[in-house]
């Protein structure tokens, strides 16, 4: 009877891990870029043009659900080392230090690669007479030199508020004139009823002809003008769009990366090389982003009229 109650109590432990692992496999197969579901975090300044990649691929997958929470760029890298988390959406990619913490912790680095550029853009409002700036009155604002309000997308935890102080201010802290609001979506409601304020913020959320709401938001406010340092032709300005993005004549341009932490083809694998192709690659550029891995040639051509 012993021997028996024993082999009873091995053939159900043995019976448990076999089910148990088909779970497991059965999981794991549902986990493909065609299925499942995956939780990510996005830098807020993207929200309007990836919620708008989100929608096509949910719509040509149907069993796959890709849930984003919008954030800081602080705030996504904090959520990267958590488990619920393997892909975010930022304004830059992965330091040696920070992938070298990965390969020590998971035994292998997350892929990472730019699949758009997008811009920080300057917007006043639709009264204001000042439009058109150097880089030097930007950076004599931002430090507080000159007195004018400004207003960034949130406190030192955003991107936009990095990519201003590294690449404007050099590593400078703002000035006092500089308060935060709550969002790019604050930025643009605040710059629409104040006259003599500047706004900074991502071109996704201003840039977008084809959207209602932004439509709507640029009879409130302009896109101001900004010296291009790169090109030949001195005194030459640009307003953030594709093409002064894609020839880099905007000076504020920055890329936007996708990072997956995935040693396997899952669903975040197939949701970055989605962005990566043609469809994907063709929603950045319809919301007038630069996208990263499509060219778009510039051609000459001669018209002649007739009578």
């Amino acid at each position: 009877m012993k021997l028996l109650l024993i082999i009873t109590i091995a053939a159900m432990g043995m019976l448990f891990v076999s089910c148990n692992n088909v779970t497991k496999d059965k999981n794991s197969i549902q986990d493909s870029p065609r299925q499942g579901t995956i939780y990510i975090s996005v830098d807020e300044s993207f929200k309007p043009v990836i919620e708008e990649q989100i929608k096509v691929y949910q719509s040509s997958y149907p069993d796959a659900h890709i849930i984003a929470s919008y954030k800081s760029e602080v705030d996504c890298f904090r959520d990267l080392q958590k488990d619920s988390t393997r892909m975010i959406i930022v304004a830059r990619g992965l330091k040696k230090e920070e992938s070298d913490f990965f390969e020590n912790q998971l035994s292998f680095r997350p892929r990472y690669d730019d699949v758009a550029y997008d811009a920080v853009a300057l917007i006043v409002n639709i009264k204001s007479k000042d439009t058109v700036y150097t880089l030097q009155e930007v950076r004599n604002i931002l430090s507080g030199k000159k007195n004018v309000e400004a207003i960034v997308d949130g406190n030192n935890a955003t991107s936009t508020v990095r990519f201003l102080q590294d690449s404007v201010l050099r590593g400078a802290a703002f000035g006092k004139n500089v308060t935060a609001a709550h969002g790019s979506h604050q930025v643009v409601e605040t710059i629409s009823n104040k006259e003599n304020a500047i706004g900074f913020v991502g071109l996704s959320w201003v840039g977008d002809s084809y959207d209602p709401q932004q439509r709507a938001n640029l009879k409130k406010i302009r896109l101001c003008l900004l010296e291009c340092t790169t090109c030949g032709e001195k005194g030459f300005f640009a307003k953030p769009t594709q093409a002064t993005i894609t020839y880099m004549q905007y000076p504020l341009a920055r890329p936007l990366y996708c990072i997956v932490k995935e040693n396997a083809t899952g669903l975040g694998t197939g949701f970055m090389n989605f962005m990566n192709l043609e469809r994907g690659q063709l929603i950045f550029r319809r919301a007038f982003l630069a996208p990263a891995k499509m060219n778009l040639n510039k051609r000459k051509t001669n018209i002649s009229e007739q009578e």
